[in-house]
Parts: structure tokens; sequence; C-alpha cells
């Protein structure tokens, strides 16, 4: 009697797409890099702008990602109320927790909370005025008032979204640690072992050349919107 092939016989499952695994690090090398550049001084202003144009850019493509992305890159796959997602919480304080192929109801949350915050510090910046030599590309079209608003908000999200971060990087090492599930691989190779993927929940491509176009009109939309600026003044007062 011959033995009956698995019908699923591969070892590993395609989860997590390219172009969501390259937007991720490049999120986050996006971020240290405004940082950086902040640190250094207002000479770098120049390369602290690119960092933040590549975080508007990442964090918009991603928005439409989880509309036209692949399954578990959809919002609507992932995204849970706040209810089931208590309820996931608590069976994970008990250790009770069920697995999740993407993003746990936890886990979507913060991707959310990320996403809303770095794009707001990010976009808040293209009004900024350092107060010394800089002004963000967009300074022309609000008020010198408006413009320091922004600059505060700017400032103060950064802390923020650190301690997201914080908290985000702390559940990836608890999951490693005490759970033994490693969420990093996946985000680097796109797989996870088979055995916890059904069939069905297992993606087939990465859908690269859609995610390439929305990339191109979300980066051509910005550079639009900036060109056409008008030019920034600061204001002076003289006494």
């Amino acid at each position: 009697m011959t033995e009956k092939k698995n019908s699923y016989p591969t070892k590993r499952a395609l989860v997590w797409d390219l172009p969501l695994r390259i937007f991720h690090w490049a999120l986050a090398i996006s971020f240290v890099g405004a940082y950086v550049t902040n640190r250094l001084g207002v000479n770098y202003f120049k390369y602290h702008l690119w960092f933040g144009y590549t975080v508007i850019v990442l964090v918009v493509f991603r928005i439409l990602w989880g509309i036209f992305g692949t399954h578990h890159a959809k919002f609507a796959n992932f995204v849970r109320g706040p209810i089931t997602t208590l309820r996931y919480a608590w069976a994970w304080l008990r250790g009770k927790e069920t697995h999740h192929p993407g993003h746990n109801p936890l886990g979507a949350w913060m991707v959310l909370l990320l996403l809303v915050t770095l794009f707001v510090q990010a976009f808040t910046g293209l009004f900024g005025d350092d107060q010394i030599m800089n002004l963000g590309p967009l300074y022309g079209y609000v008020t010198a008032e408006t413009s320091s608003t922004f600059t505060t908000l700017h400032r103060q999200l950064f802390y923020w979204i650190v301690a997201a971060v914080v908290i985000h990087v702390a559940a990836v090492i608890v999951h490693l640690v005490f759970k033994k599930d490693n969420l990093v691989g996946p985000m680097i190779t796109g797989h996870k072992p088979a055995h916890r993927v059904t069939e069905t929940e297992s993606i087939a491509t990465s859908r690269i050349w859609l995610a390439f176009a929305l990339l191109a009109a979300v980066a051509a939309v910005l550079t639009l919107v900036v060109i056409n600026a008008p030019a920034p003044v600061a204001e002076f007062s003289f006494e």
C-alpha cells in the first residue's frame, strides 16, 4: 500500500509579500535616518527632509497596500474591533491565545498607531520652522503661528513614536523568548512554517508590479506638491 502524498508538502509558506517586507525595513531605516540627521544639526536639514519624504511615501503606500495588497497586508484581514482585541490580549496573558499567520489583533493596532503617528510627524515637518535657518518646503502654505504649532507637534510626537517602537520591539522579544515564535525571520524571508499556516492562508504572489505602480504614483504626487509649493519665506521682525 502506497503512502498518500501530503496535499500541502512544502515546509514553508509565504505570508509576507516582498513589498511589505521592504516597506517594513525601509520605514525603520528612514525613521532612524531622520533622527540622526536631525541630531547632526541644521546643516543636515536637506537629508532630514529627504528621510521625511521617504516616510510619507512609505506610509501612504502602506495604506494603499492595506487596501489593494496581498491577503495578510490588507487591513480588512487583520484589524479587529476592540472587544476581539481585548479578548485576544486576555488570552495572550494566560498563554491561551490563538495563532495568527499574519498580524494578531494587538499587533494590528500597533501597526495602525505607528502608521498614523509617523505620517502626522512627517507631514507636520513639511510646514516646520527650526527658528534658525531652515523652513519646511510647504511653509508657504501656512501662517507663522500654524507653522509653530506644527513644529511643536512634530517634535513632541517623536517621543510617543519612540515609546510605541519600544513596546513593539519588546513584544517581538517576548514572542521569541517566551512563545518561541520568531517574528523577525518571516519579516525578512516572508515565510513561516507551513504547519502554522493553512494552504488557503499562504499567498501565491507578492504582486510586485502593482506595488511598484502604487509607490511610483505616491512619490509622483508628493513631488508635484513640493515643487509647486509657494517658496517658503521666514517672517523676521527687527526691533
